[in-house]
């Protein structure tokens, strides 16, 4: 693909974001084949929708998460700094098309972890992460059959970033045993869900070490003060308007988000 059709392909994307809209796919002339083109397609979607990068998603660390968007491997995506939501948010459930609360870990650094010759290990990024935070992210997508559309379109439609609500920071976190965390979700009151921190990628720690190498191997990595959330502990919580969502981390706090 040239640049060109990349634009195009960034721009459609972008405008369906922002309007609600559904594609059934993107036209075979900007179409990518590749996860590199579908980067390069989000790479272009970030510089030119005039939103700030605030940090980083991981989607599909879990199997879970891979069954309900049709993939086998993690994909990143960019978090804007105008879709983050405070916790106890309510949103309108309406527009949105995969309708899915998700539970995870975020970190945020305290320095850049830019490209190099070799990857990170695990012990140099959480050396690199200044914060933990608990966090909920709303994902969604901008194709109609999501889960059939391939991981090519899926990187280049952000993959299906869209809302994030950034809870409290957690004290002392790096004592934690992070993949024994226990997470729990309610809805209206009802009990929706149960996983541990293990379900992202069998460590929310392993996985922000995956993001960075990935950032690390394609752009120019991670900077100092950006949030990377580490995909879902538990089963993605189905809602439906009028629906609201508790997701308790036992010990370290819980988040709340409803819906209309």
């Amino acid at each position: 693909m040239d640049e060109a059709a990349m634009a195009r392909a960034a721009d459609i994307l972008w405008q369906a974001r922002l309007a609600g809209k559904r594609l059934e796919a993107l036209s075979e002339d900007c179409r990518p084949r590749s996860l590199d083109e579908g980067y390069a397609i989000q790479d272009l979607m970030a510089a030119r929708c005039g939103q700030k990068t605030a940090g980083w998603k991981i989607a599909a660390t879990s199997e879970a998460g891979q069954r309900h968007i049709g993939v086998s491997e993690p994909l990143a995506g960019r978090l804007f700094a105008d879709f983050i939501l405070p916790d106890g948010a309510r949103r309108d459930a309406g527009p949105m098309h995969m309708r899915v609360v998700e539970a995870e870990f975020a970190f945020r650094f305290g320095r850049d972890l830019p490209p190099r010759g070799s990857p990170y290990d695990v012990e140099e990024v959480m050396a690199g992460a200044a914060d933990l935070h608990l966090a909920i992210e709303l994902p969604d997508a901008r194709f109609e059959r999501f889960a059939e559309i391939g991981p090519p379109s899926i990187a280049a439609d952000d993959a299906f970033a869209a809302w994030y609500i950034l809870g409290p920071q957690i004290a002392n976190w790096r004592r934690l045993d992070l993949p024994a965390q226990l997470v729990r979700a309610t809805r209206n009151g009802r009990p929706a869900g149960e996983g541990s921190g293990a379900n992202a990628l069998g460590d929310p720690r392993l996985a922000l070490a995956w993001l960075v190498n990935e950032r690390a191997k394609r752009s120019d990595g991670v900077k100092a003060g950006e949030v990377v959330i580490t995909g879902t502990c538990l089963k993605p919580v189905e809602i439906e308007p009028g629906d609201h969502v508790i997701i308790e981390f036992p010990g370290l706090g819980e988040m709340k988000v409803a819906f209309d």
